[in-house]
């Protein structure tokens, strides 16, 4: 039984793909991080009530889940409409993490889940 699953929603599309090794894990999150930002076009400003710019948007979101009795670890990275990668922690109640003291934001990704 797989330890790890990674999901992947860009767009309407979701898709799952399940690992052994945490390490397998994040390295095809990244994978396919970069292959989104790279085939998507820049988003622009949307105005609803408030005007939501490119950084604000969410793109799509892909995140790794652990096995856990009560809670499992998740952790993961939005792409946001301007291309950068946010890491986070949680499901539900998701906290941004602080990428700062690390090369790429997939490295935290696997630091928190380790």
């Amino acid at each position: 039984m797989a330890r790890w699953k990674l999901t992947v929603r860009d767009g309407s599309k979701v898709s799952h793909a399940s690992f052994e090794e945490l390490d397998a894990a994040v390295a095809e999150m990244r994978r396919r991080a970069l292959a989104i930002r790279a085939g998507a076009p820049p988003a622009k400003t949307v105005s609803a009530p408030r005007d939501f710019g490119p950084a604000d948007q969410v793109r799509a979101r892909l995140q790794i889940a652990g096995k856990g009795l009560l809670r499992k670890p998740v952790a993961g990275v939005d792409v946001r409409g301007d291309g950068t990668f946010v890491p986070f922690r949680g499901s539900v109640a998701r906290q941004e993490l602080d990428p700062t003291d690390y090369d790429t934001p997939f490295e935290l990704v696997r630091e928190t889940l380790a």
